[in-house]
């Protein structure tokens, strides 16, 4: 296995990883690192969790020439507020000691911290598409001297409808410069960017393994309307972390009040939520204080939470892509997950649409909230598979 040093990275670096417990670098950092450092522009194709942050932030660190106010030489593009939270908890520690600055910016909070910071001078901005703009066009933020620039999670980004805000930040940063791209996927509208914006990239791929159907345990229950919530909250009682999934914000918010009338500790995280909101409530469900995290699809693309017992579809998903995503998050670290899909007599055949793309063979089981099967979903052994 090669070391950090191995690859190229300073040893106080080195030193800095080795005493927060990170010795060995993840498949993805052995992969793109001698090529990030070399200043080569290149692709990583990864999925959410393999070690990107460092892939690209060590290299950042490393090349990153000092700034000037309001004109940082390095810029990480990322989808949501969390993923900038989560990116500049793992490098600020890391980039303190060698003065470099790192200031994330994004919509949702006061803009003014961000504008002084960035008057005072920022080495390393970590931002969101939409913010960024806001910036750029009260001249708060210059793109000029940007040397190196990352896009993380282009797929997401792609996903969520940012690519014509990002090829318009793209389009400002003028001078040479290094592109390193992550994404999980690098087709369609990535695929543009990369033949578009980049130059000669090295391709590297980690072929993650990502949770399948048949890694699961599949429920799909027709409730009736009025009994819903309290199939959601009989669930929920027996398990220490559960995941519900809705369709609207507004959706999310009634649910959450329901559940706490059902006795159940639950909170919300979606877009018109404050950002420190959707933060207490994300640290509360991984610490296991709150039971319950309600989330539409958008906001949960920031959750990166282990030991979820169960995902419930409180609102079937719309796909089979959206069904593997959602469900994805509670079979991890080689667990086996348990998936509930909540139907109405109305939805049925949405959901057996869904079910047909993924080559499950199973009924949809009418069931009421005192059912006492629902408080032993998480705890139940598994069943004969129902996959085709």
């Amino acid at each position: 296995m090669p070391t950090f040093e191995t690859l190229g990275v300073s040893a106080d670096l080195a030193s800095a990883l080795a005493a927060a417990g990170i010795t060995e670098p993840f498949p993805i950092q052995a992969l793109t690192i001698p090529d990030a450092l070399a200043g080569r522009d290149l692709c990583g194709k990864a999925k959410t969790g393999s070690g990107k942050t460092l892939a690209f932030g060590l290299p950042l660190l490393e090349r990153l020439p000092k700034a000037s106010p309001r004109r940082p030489t390095g810029l990480v593009l990322v989808p949501t507020r969390e993923l900038a939270n989560q990116v500049a908890d793992v490098l600020v520690p890391l980039a303190r000691p060698r003065g470099i600055r790192v200031r994330a910016v994004y919509g949702g909070v006061a803009m003014e911290p961000q504008v002084k910071a960035l008057a005072k001078g920022v080495e390393l901005v970590i931002g969101t598409p939409g913010r960024l703009i806001d910036l750029m066009e009260r001249d708060e933020l210059q793109l000029a001297d940007v040397s190196m620039l990352v896009l993380d999670e282009a797929d997401r980004m792609a996903d969520m409808g940012f690519m014509p805000q990002v090829q318009k930040i793209l389009y400002r940063i003028e001078g040479d410069h290094q592109t390193l791209l992550f994404s999980a996927t690098l087709d369609g509208a990535v695929n543009q960017v990369v033949k578009r914006y980049m130059h000669d990239p090295a391709f590297h791929e980690v072929a993650s393994k990502e949770p399948t159907v048949e890694e699961m345990r599949h429920h799909f229950f027709l409730v009736h309307q009025m009994d819903k919530v309290r199939v959601a909250a009989a669930i929920a009682r027996g398990a220490t972390r559960t995941l519900v999934f809705v369709r609207t914000k507004r959706g999310a918010d009634r649910l959450v009040s329901d559940l706490r009338r059902e006795g159940v500790r639950a909170g919300a995280i979606h877009g018109d939520l404050r950002q420190g909101a959707r933060e207490k409530a994300l640290a509360d469900f991984a610490a296991g204080k709150l039971g319950v995290l309600v989330a539409t699809d958008v906001a949960a693309r920031g959750i990166h939470v282990d030991e979820i017992d169960v995902v419930v579809h409180y609102d079937p998903a719309e796909d089979h892509k959206t069904y593997l995503h959602r469900s994805g998050r509670t079979a991890r670290a080689g667990e086996t997950g348990v998936v509930v899909t909540l139907s109405l007599w109305n939805q049925e055949n949405e959901v057996r649409v869904v079910q047909r793309r993924l080559g499950m063979k199973q009924p949809i089981e009418e069931v009421f909230s005192n059912d006492p099967r629902l408080p032993a979903l998480s705890s139940a052994q598994p069943e004969p598979s129902a996959v085709a």
